[in-house]
């Protein structure tokens, strides 16, 4: 497995961005398949965003698609994410994970290993 640990996580009132880091360490990281969830107090873990070994495809959930960029920086073994235009729906822990499986998938079992998360509050 792979060692993640996310950063970057804050707090910002609606409307502003934050980037979000997710750095990699233990295996190769150009060969996994990268994403990133969400969890919000009382709710399921959910899907927000993946990308591809490459970078070359991603994949974005409804409610952030336009808003938040994924992307990676293999040398740096490194995933980010863009988050513009913050709504208090927003706030949730954020979590990276990495595949190795399946490709652009949005189900959380098919991560193999997780960050701790990172704490996103965006108030109103």
């Amino acid at each position: 497995q792979v060692q993640l640990v996310e950063s970057g996580g804050g707090l910002v009132q609606a409307g502003g961005s934050l980037r979000l880091s997710c750095a990699a360490s233990g295996r190769t990281f150009r060969n996994y398949r990268m994403g990133w969830f969400r969890q919000a107090p009382g709710k399921e873990r959910e899907f927000v965003a993946t990308i591809s070994w490459s970078g070359g495809n991603t994949y974005y959930a409804g409610s952030v698609k336009g808003r938040f960029t994924i992307s990676r920086d293999n040398a740096k073994s490194t995933v980010y994410l863009r988050m513009n235009s913050l709504k208090p729906e927003d706030t949730a822990v954020y979590f990276c994970a990495a595949s190795t499986i399946v490709p652009l998938t949005t189900t959380p079992t098919d991560y193999d290993s997780w960050g701790q998360g990172t704490q996103v509050t965006v108030s109103s």
